[in-house]
């Protein structure tokens, strides 16, 4: 079985699709920032895990290194941690903006990277970036956020074509609103009642980690009718 490298698997997204993955029987590595969490998280699934801030490069290297160590392999990674910010841009607090820019934008850019001669060696793998619909609509009052999106949208179709020689597959995942903490976490609270179920949303990605290397999926889109 494939083993699968996702970031920001502590909560959310990641963690509904680590649960998945290690149910199907993948082995499974969760990466996270705060180590308890990491550790509680990981023995709650049964899955390995790293512990890293994805927005500095040496740490994303080091972990990419130690998760293959742990396993031999990277077949797949996840790029899914993400932070949130809104509000006017003139309101935006200065160490907010990089700090968005650097975890959503700089982190995938950055972990591509440190995985990428491990998946040369290997002869191939499958790279997914989480970005959102923020990363193809633009909207008010979300200029920073978009924009660190955008330009994980800009990064993930050149690594389509520059990989694609080396069995590389990369697919960008545009969801809607997905019920999870990432508004919370920031400070802004929102009635997500009517947003996607990560556990939905994991299914799609579930797919294409489950297709072979030479099989592209270029991007999914997937939403709540209801939102």
């Amino acid at each position: 079985m494939k083993h699968v490298l996702i970031t920001g698997g502590t909560d959310g997204l990641g963690k509904a699709l680590a649960q998945k993955l290690v149910t199907a029987g993948y082995t499974v590595t969760i990466l996270g920032q705060n180590e308890a969490k990491a550790t509680l998280v990981a023995a709650e699934l049964g899955c390995k895990f790293v512990v890293a801030d994805v927005s500095k490069a040496d740490q994303a290297a080091a972990a990419v290194k130690l998760a293959f160590e742990q396993q031999g392999v990277v077949d797949v990674l996840v790029n899914n941690a993400g932070v949130w910010i809104q509000d006017t841009l003139e309101t935006n607090d200065d160490e907010a903006i990089r700090r968005v820019m650097d975890v959503n934008a700089l982190g995938p850019i950055y972990m591509t990277k440190a995985v990428l001669p491990i998946m040369k060696r290997q002869g191939g793998g499958r790279i997914i970036n989480v970005i959102s619909q923020a990363g193809l609509n633009a909207k008010a009052e979300r200029a920073v956020y978009n924009s660190s999106k955008w330009a994980l949208t800009g990064f993930t179709e050149s690594m389509q074509l520059e990989l694609r020689p080396q069995r590389i597959a990369v697919t960008g995942f545009y969801p809607g609103a997905l019920n999870t903490g990432l508004f919370e976490k920031a400070g802004n609270s929102r009635d997500m009642s009517r947003a996607l179920d990560p556990a939905v949303a994991a299914d799609s990605l579930m797919y294409v980690i489950g297709l072979p290397d030479s099989i592209e999926v270029p991007e999914i889109g997937i939403g709540s009718l209801k939102y």
